[in-house]
């Protein structure tokens, strides 16, 4: 996010097949010959006590479509409460999915996989049968789970393990499959707050902080049941730069950044470090100021900087995977290159880069860096169009060795990539693959009705995101969350912090 002149003032399935079943249908349309319409893989994933996940693999044998339905009932009372990769309707028993605008397309032979959460009692009978469009499919196989059971033995429930048991306090988090997971195997989310000053109060002489991050104004945070605290920083205070005031360069602002990261660590809650404002002369399109110092957000990391911060902060917080690396506030080579191959080739590889001054450090270099230094800690890579653009994201991702590898990604009200239609059709693929974090979602409307329908997209999907910022601006000047540092929320802060305490209670 840019800011004003001066600122005063789900479960994880692959991981868990020991209690998968399978179910295969085929169908056919009536009087048809044998050539099957569909084949259904229905799958329990995980199962415990009262609850369940599932999946649900469609092959479609027939003609291509350009959208799909597939219909089935639950012979148990089973109720879903959560699903993904499709839009999921229940009604009574009938559960009803639907495609969503980035699968629609189900070519001949092709194949899509949706999932759910769902409750059960007594049993968890699968379903007996499925139709595509509305074609019945015929039932060819069991429907339900496969037992050892002697034929003698009464029929028993499927049988059930507990969840992990989420780790108390902020989580080493993994990257499993589309989720982030803490040291017992739980799910996790990312739900919470940036906390800017970092980022900019040193460049500009005025201190290292905005505001006060004494431990009364971080368990503020906390008692918006926040989980996450952003914290922006300057690569020039940090690595002590000489064009930054003695007081707040080199060993005191890393002495601060350390205290504030315990703070919240403290509370509970997960740091994420960022690097927002980088060395790096840019005077091209959108161009945020014409200093060479970061003193502004640069359209890329710098060569000659960047992967030294890097190196340091890792070298700094790599005994402690609690803390996230997020490796930078948001790029925007696409405003200073003429194709899209080439900002997304200069993103990753870096280099000397068509629009851009100095020499670019990619996002391989950087991830590379952090690696180096025999750091494991999770790893945020933000995309291009001030990291509102994911559309490329997965065919360019840097390779990482740890394989703790996640998106990042910043929307606005006033972005491009804004509406829903955007979101399904950029964002759920990416999503599919590894997590997806929104670093930054706010509004310059001082109210919340924009992040509402963000936070709900990102909810019914299971994944993260952080408002921005906890800071007491004019919301006017920059989407401000409080009024005071002891969490009084502003209009816009109301509709975050009441979220947070419905879905983190």
């Amino acid at each position: 996010m840019r800011h004003p002149p001066r600122l005063t003032a789900l479960l994880a399935g692959a991981a868990v097949m020991a209690a998968s079943t399978a179910l295969a249908v085929v169908g056919t349309a009536s009087g048809a010959a044998a050539a099957p319409v569909c084949t259904v893989e229905y799958s329990v994933t995980n199962q415990w006590t009262g609850g369940f996940q599932g999946a649900l693999t469609v092959t479609n044998h027939s003609t291509a479509l350009n959208g799909w339905s597939l219909g089935f009932s639950f012979p148990a009372g089973q109720q879903v409460s959560q699903g993904w990769g499709g839009k999921w309707t229940q009604s009574g028993a009938a559960v009803t999915v639907a495609n969503e605008s980035w699968n629609a397309q189900l070519g001949t032979g092709a194949k899509v996989t949706t999932g759910f959460i769902a409750s059960w009692t007594g049993a968890n009978t699968a379903p007996a049968a499925f139709t595509l469009g509305g074609v019945a499919c015929d039932v060819d196989g069991p429907t339900t789970p496969p037992t050892t059971t002697p034929p003698t033995t009464p029929p028993t429930t499927p049988p059930t393990s507990q969840p992990p048991t989420p780790v108390t306090g902020a989580p080493e988090l993994s990257v499993t499959g589309n989720t982030f997971t803490d040291q017992n195997g739980a799910v996790r989310r990312l739900l919470g707050v940036n906390r800017s000053g970092g980022e900019f109060m040193c460049v500009q002489g005025y201190g290292i902080w905005d505001g006060p991050v004494d431990d009364a104004s971080v368990k503020a945070i906390a008692d918006w049941k926040a989980n996450t605290v952003r914290i922006p920083l300057n690569e020039e205070c940090w690595l002590g730069l000489d064009n930054i005031k003695p007081e707040y360069r080199g060993a005191p602002y890393v002495g601060a950044v350390k205290d504030l990261v315990a703070k919240v660590l403290a509370h509970g809650m997960t740091p994420v470090v960022e690097l927002h404002w980088s060395h790096g002369q840019y005077t091209g399109n959108s161009a945020g100021c014409a200093d060479v110092h970061a003193s502004c957000q640069k359209p890329m990391p710098n060569a000659r900087y960047t992967p030294a911060f890097w190196t340091s902060v890792a070298d700094t917080f790599k005994h402690d995977k609690r803390v996230v690396f997020d490796l930078f506030n948001e790029p925007y080579p696409d405003r200073a290159t003429a194709t899209a191959t080439q900002a997304w080739t200069c993103w990753r590889d870096g280099g000397t880069c068509p629009g851009i001054g100095y020499e670019v450090a990619g996002m391989q270099d950087l991830v590379d860096a952090v690696r180096a230094t025999g750091a494991k800690n999770l790893i945020l890579v933000p995309g291009l169009a001030y990291s509102n653009d994911l559309s490329q994201w997965l065919t360019y991702r840097p390779t990482d060795p740890a394989a703790n590898l996640a998106a990042a990604w910043h929307v606005y009200n006033f972005n491009t990539c804004s509406t829903e239609t955007c979101w399904n059709d950029t964002l759920a693929p990416v999503a599919a693959q590894v997590p997806l974090l929104a670093g930054e979602i706010g509004e310059n409307t001082c109210g919340h009705a924009f992040i509402d329908r963000v936070m709900k997209w990102f909810d019914d999907r299971g994944l993260s995101y952080l408002g921005w910022t906890w800071n007491t601006w004019n919301c006017n000047s920059g989407p401000a969350l409080i009024s005071s540092y002891d969490g009084t929320p502003t209009a816009f802060g109301i509709g975050l912090r009441d979220h947070l305490r419905a879905v983190n209670p």
